[in-house]
């Protein structure tokens, strides 16, 4: 990457667990989030802010260089973290991820309540206060169009 580029890109990612299903046993869960901050840092540029989740499903806030292809980094992250945990951790298929995950940008200012969130996850699902669009793993335009059809399947 040239020297002369500046970027402030912040991200926050999530993903779910196949079918939702509770697959982060808790014992998993620290060498997962180790692993993962560990795998993404050793991508140039890529700073880790914080890891977090519940059962089903992850959270990661990072900054990350302008060159970065999100989507292959992400699936690389997912694909990493759950051959890790089933190959050398669990020695079993402990942890299997959705195709699906959902990535939010936001501003330097907005950085510490997003590091928060991620680190304060379980007291946050615990008090069923999560921020929706944190929460997100399909796009609102997919949302949309299954509500157009449902209504057009529903016109009397």
């Amino acid at each position: 990457m040239p020297r002369n580029i500046y970027s402030e890109l912040h991200v926050h990612i999530t993903w779910h667990t196949k079918e939702n299903a509770s697959l982060i046993e808790p014992e998993l869960e620290r060498p997962l989030y180790a692993f993962l901050r560990d795998y993404a840092q050793q991508t140039q540029g890529v700073v880790v802010h914080a890891i977090g989740g519940i059962e089903d499903h992850v959270h990661v806030a990072a900054s990350v260089p302008p060159t970065l292809l999100l989507s292959e980094w992400i699936g690389k992250l997912k694909g990493a973290s759950s051959h890790y945990i089933n190959q050398r951790v669990a020695n079993r298929k402990a942890l299997a991820w959705q195709s699906s995950y959902g990535v939010v940008s936001f501003g330097t200012k907005d950085l510490p309540w997003v590091v928060e969130y991620v680190n304060q996850q379980r007291q946050h699902h615990a008090k069923g206060r999560v921020a929706a669009r944190l929460e997100r793993i399909e796009s609102p335009l997919k949302r949309a169009e299954a509500r157009v059809a449902e209504t057009v399947v529903n016109r009397p």
